[in-house]
């Protein structure tokens, strides 16, 4: 298994990249990223779960996404810095924004190297820095009336 190296900047890589208050399509990701040299494609998918992992609690009745206008141009930087830094053959990452259900599938992200270990180690890297820098928010309530906001900055 490989680790991030660089590579000449490139961008053609990039085949999908969105943030959608439409339901998400795991065949529409999966397809933007099929490539002939690609012999490993890692595909994630994030969907919506009836309680917080974070703490144990009262289980989640709703929950809704909500982005900053800057939230597709800042996935566009993320996906550039994963495309720099593996050989990427192909990347693609959408998000949904507005109310989602239990079950909903709330982000997708694919990514195809050449070998599959750099494939893994793109897709977790693209789904991490998404988290961490793409300015989407999660509104959860709860069973017993009780709300909040998850990554809103306070």
């Amino acid at each position: 298994m490989t680790g991030p190296t660089t590579h000449p900047q490139r961008t053609e890589q990039i085949q999908l990249l969105a943030i959608r208050d439409t339901p998400l399509s795991l065949d529409e990701v999966f397809a933007a990223v099929g490539h002939d040299r690609a012999g490993g494609t890692a595909l994630f998918v994030g969907t919506v779960r009836d309680h917080d992992g974070a703490v144990k609690g009262p289980a989640v009745t709703e929950l809704a996404y909500s982005a900053h206008p800057s939230a597709e141009a800042e996935l566009r930087r993320v996906a550039e810095k994963i495309v720099a830094d593996f050989p990427v053959e192909a990347l693609a990452a959408v998000h949904r924004v507005g109310d989602l259900g239990v079950g909903d599938l709330a982000v997708i992200v694919a990514v195809a190297c050449p070998h599959r270990g750099e494939a893994f180690d793109a897709a977790r890297r693209l789904i991490d820095d998404l988290k961490r820098e793409v300015p989407i928010w999660k509104h959860q309530s709860f069973v017993d009336g009780t709300q909040e906001w998850v990554g809103a900055c306070a």
